[in-house]
């Protein structure tokens, strides 16, 4: 079966100066699918977004969105695609409803009152609507932001960060948004700095830093490349020692110690390591427990081992703001 993809892009560049944000950009996300872009800050990923999204023209490279090249078919890769910024575009001086007739006119969207009310309500500001939206929460306007992207039924949408800043409520919205538009065939390329959110929501993620893509793949797939993580909890610190040669011999990782909580850890890649048999191991060593656990990893882990940094970790010399 033959791929379609919505976004396709090979060598993408951009320089600011003697800056090189994003080097050689490989991409390629399927139609129909939700792809995060994850990267710690200054690792490319806003620079990425504006280049997709025609708001940069790149120095060198192709891509391919929605079907169109993306410098010689610039307006019809826009015509094509929702836009959702870490910035909000709506006014202020607007109510509401206001804005999202406004965004409906200038696109020339047929039912557009239907539409606007529609989208009122699954984002949850029915009640405000009449209201400037100076008067709006932070939260609130990233939802009409959202809402305002949305209009048009875009073939790929692009989420830059689009819950940052708001409640819990408001983030389930965001998410319950874009399964439903998955569900209806649009394609989301999403950056986040909530790693547990891309691991909900995306069937594939890119992991970016220092401007290119440096590991793709499913959240399953790239949490496969860390292992389990062990860790056994000792009543005693002379037990220490003990507990981490067991594991040492059971994972073939190096065990990290924790003298203050008495506890020693270590990944294993190995399928057959469980529970019982850790138990077991320790038993038999002469290891007095408090508790033992093996956990599958998280993508906040998959993040560290792959980039050396955190999601919020600040940039370095030589990138630029993501």
């Amino acid at each position: 079966m033959t791929t379609t993809y919505a976004v396709l892009s090979e060598g993408l560049e951009k320089r600011f100066g003697d800056v090189r944000a994003v080097r050689g950009l490989d991409l390629a996300v399927a139609e129909g699918t939700v792809c995060g872009l994850l990267g710690p800050n200054g690792a490319g990923k806003t620079t990425a977004v504006r280049l997709l999204t025609t708001l940069l023209r790149p120095d060198a490279g192709s891509a391919r969105v929605a079907g169109h090249d993306l410098v010689r078919e610039a307006a019809a890769v826009r015509r094509r695609i929702g836009v959702t910024g870490q910035d909000t575009s709506v006014d202020g001086d607007l109510t509401g409803r206001q804005n999202l007739r406004l965004f409906a006119r200038l696109l020339r969207l047929r039912d557009a009152a239907a539409t606007v009310e529609g989208l009122l309500d699954r984002f949850g500001l029915t009640a405000a609507a009449d209201r400037n939206v100076s008067t709006y929460s932070g939260g609130m306007r990233r939802r009409l932001d959202l809402a305002a992207g949305l209009l048009h039924r875009p073939a790929v949408l692009f989420l830059d960060e689009p819950t940052t800043g708001l409640d819990p409520a408001g983030r389930n919205l965001v998410q319950d948004a874009v399964r439903e538009l998955k569900q209806r065939g649009t394609t989301v390329l999403l950056t986040t700095q909530y790693l547990e959110e891309a691991d909900r929501l995306a069937d594939d993620i890119a992991v970016l830093d220092h401007g290119h893509v440096a590991h793709t793949g499913s959240p399953a797939q790239l949490k496969s490349l860390i292992g389990t993580h062990a860790e056994v909890v000792v009543p005693h610190r002379d037990s220490l020692p003990r507990a981490a040669a067991v594991l040492d011999r059971l994972t073939g990782s190096a065990p990290v110690l924790d003298h203050e909580r008495g506890a020693v850890g270590a990944v294993s890649t190995d399928p057959t390591l469980t529970l019982p048999r850790l138990v077991r191991e320790l038993d038999a060593a002469g290891v007095p427990l408090l508790d033992a656990s093996l956990r599958p990893p998280t993508l906040d882990d998959v993040f560290l081992r792959l980039t050396g940094r955190s999601p919020g970790a600040s940039k370095t010399t030589g990138e630029v703001a993501a």
